[in-house]
């Protein structure tokens, strides 16, 4: 469950970058909105990062998929699929709606709307790319002390940088961001053909 957790944590971050409004800072507000809108109208993404853990993320909708740190999630919309690589194990659930808030892309945007203080910290320059920066901080004590997001002059995120109030850093290196992929619904739901000898235990009542 502790890579599930690492993973939900990636999947947080990323969506962060691309959907929270800021209340406290104009200027990280219109940052914010703009790569928000950019992500509504980007149709299906597919995006490669490396950094602490490397990965894919698929999102469409609220549909999603995670590739990442010897764990694959699948989700459509209703059912959920984590494969870990390592057991040869994968779990069905359907997560409730107070369980989405901490495993969905778009769940997350909603239930983090208005938990954080923002602040712009000006143009910047990662990995020889400008960009702005926006720095997170949470209203309420949690597990997360801050994010710092950094998305180009076109409003794509490049890379993330998770404190965790434990002092622990977790980076996000945006190396592959494509909009308007053709994404279709099997990309975020299990195959059990392509998964032979994986163990299937439903969770599900």
């Amino acid at each position: 469950m502790l890579k599930l957790k690492k993973i939900y944590l990636l999947v947080l971050a990323f969506c962060l970058s691309t959907g929270v409004f800021a209340q406290k800072d104009k200027q990280a507000r219109e940052v914010l909105d703009k790569t928000a809108a950019a992500m509504k109208n980007a149709g299906g993404i597919r995006a490669v990062f490396g950094g602490t853990s490397n990965g894919t993320l698929l999102l469409k909708g609220e549909q999603f998929y995670l590739n990442s740190g010897g764990v694959q999630s699948w989700f459509d919309g209703k059912t959920q699929w984590s494969y870990l690589e390592s057991s040869g194990e994968v779990n069905i659930s359907s997560p409730t709606p107070e369980e989405l808030q901490g495993i969905n892309p778009y769940s997350l945007l909603s239930l983090y709307k208005n938990g954080y203080n923002y602040k712009y910290t000006g143009v910047k320059k990662h990995n020889g790319k400008q960009g702005y920066e926006v720095i997170l901080t949470p209203e309420q004590e949690q597990n997360v002390a801050s994010i710092t997001l950094f998305v180009s002059k076109t409003y794509e995120p490049l890379y993330i940088k998770i404190l965790q109030s434990n002092k622990t850093v977790n980076e996000i290196i945006v190396s592959s961001y494509q909009t308007h992929q053709p994404l279709d619904d099997a990309s975020f739901r299990f195959d059990k053909r392509k998964y032979p000898d994986a163990e299937v235990i439903d969770l599900r009542n």
